[in-house]
């Protein structure tokens, strides 16, 4: 197995996008699989390694990585030293992180033998099964879809829903982060930027135009994110495969950080249910 983990590719905001690479060196071109975090979250986050892991043990070409604005920083790509970057964060920065992504390795001469770069598919979880179901509609490289406890809209959720007249007085929203007990701005930009693309953030929009295979994983027990949004998903493109996991919640079985060595029973049905839509 070839681990190469925190290479940081410039982004177009000015901020590094650290990477990880999991693959077995073998000089086959394999598929490629992109995963993308959720909010609050970091590509070291919990078992994504052990993810990773078996994602490549499979034959794929697993890359994740952190979002230029996630708060973390090259020196500290787990958790949040940077709230200031984390409060300058918003959704059309996370879809150009996407793309450089999708550009790096496209054009990647280091793994052109390790890569099929006509076999380009994502995989977002949470908020960012939004991002990767926006990303895929408009980008032909993209072949399939996988939407892992992914949300259906983002103008009824957390910052964007509430008093937008009192968030532009105060300039900032705060969160708390229930694990680090840190206060995680929003700035007004978010909102700004929100209404500006308003159309193109419209994952219903999106879905409803996607013309490639489309994956929908939730778990019934996830309080996070309802299962309704998967429903809707589904409905929205009836097409698409819909895979409901009995007993899992929204970060099926994993915990942060994850001690174990093996996956939690959950998540590894979700990878073995990418597997089979992906092959």
């Amino acid at each position: 197995m070839k681990i190469t983990k925190n290479t940081a590719i410039a982004g177009k905001h000015g901020k590094p996008i650290l990477t990880d690479v999991f693959f077995i060196e073998n000089q086959n071109p394999k598929p490629i699989l992109i995963f993308c975090h959720g909010y609050k979250g970091f590509k070291d986050w919990g078992a994504w390694d052990l993810m990773a892991n078996a994602f490549a043990e499979n034959g794929f070409f697993f890359i994740k990585f952190n979002f230029a604005f996630n708060g973390g920083t090259p020196e500290q790509p787990i958790d949040f030293p940077d709230l200031e970057a984390f409060g300058n964060n918003n959704y059309t920065k996370e879809l150009d992180d996407l793309e450089t992504i999708i550009d790096w390795i496209s054009e990647n001469p280091v793994y052109k033998n390790e890569t099929n770069t006509n076999s380009i598919n994502v995989m977002g979880h949470s908020r960012a099964g939004g991002i990767v179901s926006i990303k895929s509609e408009a980008d032909s490289r993209i072949k399939k879809v996988i939407s892992l406890a992914g949300v259906s809209d983002y103008s009824n959720r957390y910052p964007i829903s509430g008093d937008a007249e009192q968030w532009k007085k105060d300039g900032v929203k705060y969160v708390e982060n229930g694990r680090t007990k840190q206060q995680m701005p929003h700035f007004y930009q978010f909102y700004e930027d929100f209404i500006t693309n308003a159309e193109r953030l419209d994952i219903k929009r999106a879905v409803s135009n996607l013309n490639k295979p489309f994956l929908i994983i939730h778990g019934d027990e996830d309080t996070t994110v309802r299962i309704e949004e998967a429903h809707n998903l589904h409905s929205w493109k009836p097409d698409s495969v819909s895979k409901i996991i009995a007993g899992a919640n929204h970060v099926f079985g994993a915990s942060h950080p994850w001690g174990k060595s093996n996956l939690p029973t959950h998540l590894k049905q979700v990878v073995e249910t990418t597997i089979a839509f992906l092959e």
